[in-house]
């Protein structure tokens, strides 16, 4: 099988045994995930090697983790047939001042609604229904998958996982793990890139999962 698109909640396994996987996690409450959810009838929806091809090709992983996120969903939305795309969203000033503010922000900083809104200057519940309506996902997700974002990243380049966890923003390692594996459905551990992995792992995922890539593509 060429790729699969996976529904929120259905446990499955991956075996890339000598193959080169990508896998894309989508918010089940974000409007692409939505989107691509609506368009799965079961548990999952089987890629053509074609979808595939055009999923994969140049999805580099760490520029889907930023600004190249957002023009793959939009594609994956056009591609496996969910519909049109949704249009892009004009962004309050607000919000993207809110944007910039967190990909500064240190660990250790303060993500309370009181602290990022007195920050951007407007009320609590204004800021949270300007992020959604700018972002098509509410700011606690958003900021959950930050915080994972940034883990995942910070493991991939050699952390161990207390220092991820801590660059990230996490309590400690065991917090960080319960959230991959609440979010994720495999713990932190099987991104360490000398990680000895099982030939499948059972997972359960909450977001319609991505598309397989071929060996060496």
């Amino acid at each position: 099988m060429p790729g699969v698109l996976t529904a929120p909640d259905v446990p499955h396994a991956i075996d890339a045994a000598g193959r080169e996987v990508l896998l894309v996690f989508l918010d089940p409450e974000s409007e692409a995930g939505a989107a691509l959810g609506a368009s799965v009838e079961g548990p999952f929806r089987a890629l053509s090697a074609v979808e595939r091809d055009t999923l994969a090709r140049d999805a580099d992983p760490m520029r889907l983790m930023q600004a190249g996120g957002a023009e793959w969903t939009h594609l994956a939305i056009e591609v496996l047939g969910a519909g049109e795309a949704p249009a892009r969203r004009a962004v309050h000033p607000r919000v993207r001042k809110l944007l910039r503010l967190l990909r500064q922000l240190p660990p250790e900083g303060d993500t309370s609604l009181p602290a990022l809104a007195s920050q951007v200057g407007l009320s609590p519940g204004r800021l949270m229904h300007a992020f959604t309506e700018s972002i098509g996902l509410p700011l606690r997700p958003y900021l959950a998958w930050l915080r994972l974002q940034r883990a995942a990243a910070a493991i991939v380049s050699g952390m161990s996982l207390g220092e991820a966890a801590h660059a990230a923003g996490f309590s400690d390692a065991a917090h960080m793990t319960r959230t991959f594996r609440r979010m994720l459905g495999l713990p932190p551990s099987m991104l360490r890139p000398t990680a000895l992995r099982p030939t499948a792992q059972p997972t359960r995922s909450r977001r319609p999962g991505g598309a397989p890539r071929r060996s060496g593509a």
